[in-house]
């Protein structure tokens, strides 16, 4: 009965990897969808979220939900068609010249567990009454199969939450999960999960939570990123160790873990291409059998809302059932199908690395004020072409590849070599470079088309919801709307648009 069992398991998933690689050599974008293929192998999936595309061949309904900055309307984006990629048509339509944030995941699945604004529980948000971030809608952009999308980009603070998910595991029942997130976008702090988690938002102790979890917060083999699961209390590829668990290179990353009694695996390979491989699969670690799973769905958190973390999702599905090998070799070979690939990050006035440039703030009150610094202070000053040599020099800009990210730029001063404006507290100081993937990533920034029409708009690579904004003729990485003073929305679409002007000094 067991060479029976095996031989029908086997033959399942050859059915559904032919299904999948039919769709590939056709050219569509799907036929067998992810939870299409959990369905046929008996392990359906209980929620399914994608800002990217459909999840089942069937589906054509609203993927998110996006809220704009000039007026706070509303609106959802939905597949170009059934099983199709996001239109991201309509996003970039609806938030022209504003900003924009990702209010609500829709869960695919039916069962209705979408995504929202995640609350406060054992620690707090940075939000008002505590909540968490919202992502901003155009962090993430990426192609599938040439067709623009948007992600998710988590920045510290971020995260989604649903307390009340239906059909999710609990007790020690088995389920299963994968994610598709950027393999180059992590910190070392807790918790950057998708997956099962507490229903109150604190910790209620070993085993209450079962999730997927990416990031350097503990280590595995090599220098990391890791994929590994936040079971609470302990983030694990194993049963007792992690050291066998391999660093991630991959541009676009799959992870996969799957729970059931005293059973677990953990699985990952490159969403881009190529096969999975199966890091762990074996018995729970001490003090974790049996799990005590309460079903909650968490995104970019930790269980307690530990909201420090970061990094980039933009699918995955939890299901009901331990699905097997073959189904999840299945689910890779249509991610890979998908096609993701990276696109652009920037807009607006191109900027040439190597090139000096003056930046002129447009805001009526200060027009022939420049973005300067007096010592560590990046702030506006008044500059023309008789001001001394010394304001000249720092008023003017050498424009470097990104420190963190290459696609995107930092500037360098002209009378200070080596320090970079970078944000820090969301203060924007100048400040050395210390060579460190934080300093990195807060002195990196994308244009992007201004919001007033007038040059470009600087938005953090590390914060997209941030902007280079002048405040008090100082100068912040300013949100459009929010709990500081100079995340006011009065005058932020002048404040923050910026005419590029000829260097006053090189």
């Amino acid at each position: 009965m067991q060479g029976l069992s095996r031989l029908r398991a086997a033959s399942d998933g050859a059915r559904l990897l032919a299904l999948v690689l039919a769709a590939a050599a056709g050219g569509m974008l799907v036929t067998a969808a992810p939870c299409d293929i959990y369905a046929t192998a008996g392990t359906p999936c209980v929620a399914a979220h994608s800002t990217t595309r459909a999840l089942y061949s069937s589906f054509s309904g609203a993927l998110y939900q996006v809220k704009r900055g000039s007026d706070n309307t509303t609106t959802t984006i939905s597949t170009l068609s059934a099983g199709g990629v996001a239109n991201a048509v309509a996003q970039d339509s609806f938030c022209a010249s504003t900003t924009c944030l990702i209010t609500i995941i829709y869960d695919q699945s039916g069962q209705g567990n979408h995504l929202t604004q995640a609350p406060p529980g054992g620690f707090s948000g940075p939000e008002s009454n505590g909540y968490d971030n919202l992502a901003a809608a155009i962090g993430a952009p990426v192609t599938l199969n040439g067709q623009k999308a948007y992600g998710v980009f988590i920045a510290p603070g971020t995260g989604y939450r649903n307390n009340a998910a239906v059909g999710t595991a609990t007790g020690d029942a088995a389920e299963g999960m994968y994610a598709v997130l950027d393999g180059t976008h992590y910190n070392g702090n807790c918790c950057f999960d998708y997956g099962n988690a507490e229903t109150s938002t604190l910790d209620t102790g070993d085993a209450h939570m079962e999730a997927l979890y990416f990031g350097t917060f503990t280590s595995g083999a090599g220098s990391g990123p890791w994929i590994m699961a936040d079971l609470e209390n302990g983030i694990y590829a194993g049963a007792s160790s992690n050291a066998a668990d391999p660093s991630i290179s991959s541009r676009f990353v799959t992870g996969i873990l799957k729970g059931g009694p005293n059973l677990w695996a953990l699985r990952g390979g490159d969403a881009a291409s190529g096969a999975l491989s199966t890091f762990y699969s074996g018995v729970r670690p001490s003090g974790y059998n049996p799990m005590h799973k309460e079903g909650a769905i968490i995104l970019g958190i930790g269980g307690d809302n530990s909201n420090w973390a970061q990094g980039t999702f933009y699918e995955g599905a939890i299901t009901t059932g331990y699905p097997s090998d073959d189904t999840e070799n299945s689910v890779q070979a249509d991610i890979v199908a998908a096609g993701y690939a990276t696109t652009s990050l920037t807009s607006g006035t191109a900027l040439t690395v190597g090139s000096v440039v003056s930046l002129r703030a447009t805001t009526a009150c200060c027009t022939a004020d420049y973005i300067a610094h007096t010592g560590t202070t990046v702030n506006i000053q008044a500059v023309t072409a008789s001001s001394s040599l010394a304001l000249r020099q720092q008023a003017s800009w050498t424009v470097r590849a990104g420190l963190g990210n290459s696609a995107c730029i930092s500037f360098e001063s002209v009378d200070t070599p080596g320090s970079f404006i970078r944000h820090s507290g969301f203060a924007l100081l100048l400040n050395a470079n210390d060579g460190t993937k934080l300093f990195s990533e807060d002195a990196t920034y994308c244009p992007q088309a201004s919001f007033n029409g007038q040059g470009d708009s600087f938005r953090s690579w590390s914060y997209p919801t941030r902007y280079f904004r002048h405040y008090n003729g100082v100068l912040y990485a300013a949100s459009n709307g929010g709990v500081h003073s100079f995340d006011a929305v009065t005058l932020f679409t002048d404040d923050a648009s910026w005419a590029i002007a000829t260097a006053f000094a090189t």
